[in-house]
C-alpha cells in the first residue's frame, strides 16, 4: 500500500511539473489573464506592468517603455531587452521573437539571445 501511494504521488508531481502553454491571453481594460491550453488561468499580470507585445505558447512579451521583457507562462521573466537594442516587435512564434530596427530584421530567442540578422525589404 506504501508503495502504490508513493508511485500515485510521484505520478502527479510528475504531471504537475510538466510545462503549462499558453492558449490565450485575455485583454481588459486593467488586466491580462493568461490561460493554458486546458482553459485554466494560469497568471493574471496587470496592464500598468507594460504593454502587451505578443505571445505564443511559450511565452510572452510585454514593453514598458523602453524595456522589453520576456516571461514564461507562470510569469517568470526570463531576459529584459532594452528597446534601443530590439526595435520593435513584429512577431511571436514557438520559442522566438522578431523585431525590425531600422533596415534590420532580427530574431531573438526569448532567453535573450540574438538567432539571425537580415536586411529588411523595402
Amino acid at each position: 500500500m506504501k508503495n502504490l501511494l508513493l508511485t500515485i504521488a510521484l505520478i502527479l508531481a510528475t504531471v504537475s511539473m510538466q510545462a503549462q502553454k499558453i492558449s490565450h491571453i485575455e485583454t481588459t481594460k486593467s488586466w491580462y489573464y493568461v490561460y493554458d491550453d486546458n482553459g485554466k488561468k494560469i497568471k493574471t499580470i496587470s496592464t500598468s506592468a507594460g504593454e502587451l507585445k505578443g505571445y505564443s505558447a511559450n511565452f510572452y512579451i510585454i514593453q514598458q517603455g523602453s524595456w522589453v521583457y520576456t516571461y514564461d507562462p507562470k510569469g517568470k521573466k526570463l531576459h529584459t531587452f532594452s528597446t534601443s537594442t530590439v526595435g520593435a516587435i513584429l512577431s511571436v512564434t514557438g520559442d522566438t521573437f522578431t523585431t525590425r530596427k531600422g533596415a534590420w530584421i532580427y530574431t531573438w530567442s526569448k532567453e535573450g539571445k540574438k538567432l539571425n540578422t537580415r536586411d529588411a525589404q523595402q
